[in-house]
């Protein structure tokens, strides 16, 4: 791929005003010959894959190459490459930068790798990037929009195969502390650690599922022990989930 006559779509799950998405547009700007953002409306965190279809989809026009959908992150790329660009298809897809890593089990429910898995499912070679925190209201943007552009060019530089994407999470380091980009598998990490019970003023009770997450924070070669440890983290996520071990198991024992 020639990054300067590439097309680039850009989506996320923050929503088309978050900071992390501003953030994405000045990198590709600079990489790609063209930059179509189509995100959602509002936020959609923890949206994961999922995809509207039970009630109708608008897309609100903001700007030439600027797009905002009242639904998904799913939802704003498949309308994205199915409508907005459908005269020309995108040569890639970037989901991000969204604001909070996307680690461990983050992943099955993170909106901002489901636009990439969405890119990924219609063809598209698709890179999911999140700027990990420690503190939400410090978060660590210019490390992110340092170190984006040497990530995408070496990413394209290697190519990947189709039904595989890129999740790409940067640590909480000043951008000259990162220790370098480490290739990892997927750690371990369960949200909602702290469930919270309350009462609401009709007197009827609600919970709160929280952030606190379980987690393998240093376990050496996953993403999460490479961000805790101040690098960048690839990871490699396919979309097909058969565990190849277990089918090859059970084909034998359901013979």
């Amino acid at each position: 791929m020639n990054l300067k006559r590439a097309r680039v779509l850009i989506s996320n799950d923050d929503g088309i005003h978050a900071p992390g998405l501003k953030v994405l547009e000045r990198v590709a700007k600079k990489l790609f010959k063209e930059v179509w953002i189509v995100a959602p409306e509002t936020e959609q965190s923890a949206a994961s894959h999922s995809l509207t279809i039970r009630m109708p989809l608008r897309i609100r026009r903001l700007s030439p190459k600027r797009f905002a959908v009242d639904g998904t992150p799913t939802d704003s790329v498949l309308l994205g490459v199915q409508e907005v660009m459908k005269d020309n298809p995108p040569d890639l897809v970037l989901s991000g930068i969204n604001r909070g890593g996307n680690l461990g089990e983050d992943v099955t429910y993170s909106g901002t790798v489901a636009a990439a898995m969405e890119g990924t499912l219609l063809g598209i070679p698709s890179v999911a990037l999140s700027q990990h925190y420690q503190d939400r209201q410090k978060v660590s943007w210019a490390t992110a929009e340092h170190w984006t552009a040497d990530v995408i060019k070496r990413l394209v530089k290697s190519g990947w195969p189709k039904g595989v994407l890129m999740n790409v999470n940067f640590p909480d380091v000043p951008a000259k502390q990162v220790t370098g980009i480490e290739v990892v598998r997927q750690g371990r990490r369960k949200i909602g650690g702290d469930l919270m019970a309350g009462t609401d003023p009709r007197g009827d009770q609600y919970f709160w599922i929280g952030a606190q997450r379980d987690e393998e924070s240093s376990r050496g070669g996953t993403d999460l022990g490479a961000v805790n440890a101040g690098a960048i983290a690839v990871t490699p996520l396919t979309m097909d989930l058969t565990h190849a071990s277990a089918l090859k198991k059970l084909k034998a024992a359901l013979a």
